[in-house]
């Protein structure tokens, strides 16, 4: 017979407590944003509601994940079966107002031909024309860092003359990192990028697999999406 005053009762394991990056399930502002439409022409691109905010980066950097982590979905947005080789602009609307962007992946572009034809026509216009951009966010993959396609697009953007909006480079997959690595990938990206990331830019340390990042990310919105004259104006 089991002598129960010689059973040791254990206590329940306690629940692992999430990273604190990790605890923000979505964007707040981004709740509920649902597909609207594709355009390949500027004149196909909605009215325009409030602040947009824009998502560019090669292909295979993970901007798809990205802006489905942000969002709090796990399809909202998808990568393209022909990564690289489309120019379709997809538009989210928010319950607020505006839009997320997800601009064409330029993986792809290897040749000035390619860029020609990625970048110009309706993301060109886009970037010219459209009034409520509020910031553009550059998604990366942390462990290749900037690499000549990025650059060649941010100089592209500069050289068209409108004033470049201001940019998250978010840094994707930083996961696959270790802390001390992410500080190294951190300080080695401020080192490389010093002339490109201007003070008005935000650098963030992102995971669309765990959700590293994401209240730094909220900050940064927050403050693109403040729809104050003094935010405008910034």
């Amino acid at each position: 017979m089991l002598n129960r005053r010689n059973v040791s009762m254990k206590a329940p394991a306690p629940k692992p407590t999430l990273p604190v990056e990790a605890r923000l399930e979505r964007i707040p502002q981004f709740a509920g944003a649902v597909f609207e439409k594709s355009v390949v022409e500027i004149e196909g691109c909605p009215v325009e509601t409030g602040p947009e905010i824009a998502f560019a980066g090669r292909s295979n950097s993970g901007k798809s994940s990205s802006i489905n982590k942000l969002a709090g979905q796990t399809r909202l947005a998808f990568a393209s079966k022909m990564p690289g080789r489309t120019r379709e602009l997809n538009f989210f609307p928010l319950r607020a107002g505006g839009y997320l962007v997800d601009l064409p992946g330029y993986g792809f572009a290897r040749t000035p031909r390619d860029k020609q034809r990625v970048w110009t026509g309706v993301i060109e216009q886009y970037f010219r024309e459209r009034q409520a951009l509020c910031g553009l966010v550059l998604v990366l993959d942390v462990r290749r860092g900037t690499t000549q396609l990025d650059i060649h697009f941010v100089e592209w953007m500069d050289g068209l003359g409108v004033g470049r909006p201001r940019i998250l480079w978010l840094l994707n997959k930083a996961d696959k990192l270790t802390q001390s690595e992410r500080m190294k990938a951190r300080n080695a990206f401020r080192v490389d990028n010093g002339t490109m990331v201007n003070e008005r830019d935000a650098v963030v340390m992102f995971s669309a697999h765990t959700g590293l990042g994401m209240k730094e990310c909220s900050t940064v919105f927050n403050q693109w999406l403040d729809k104050t004259p003094e935010s405008a104006a910034s």
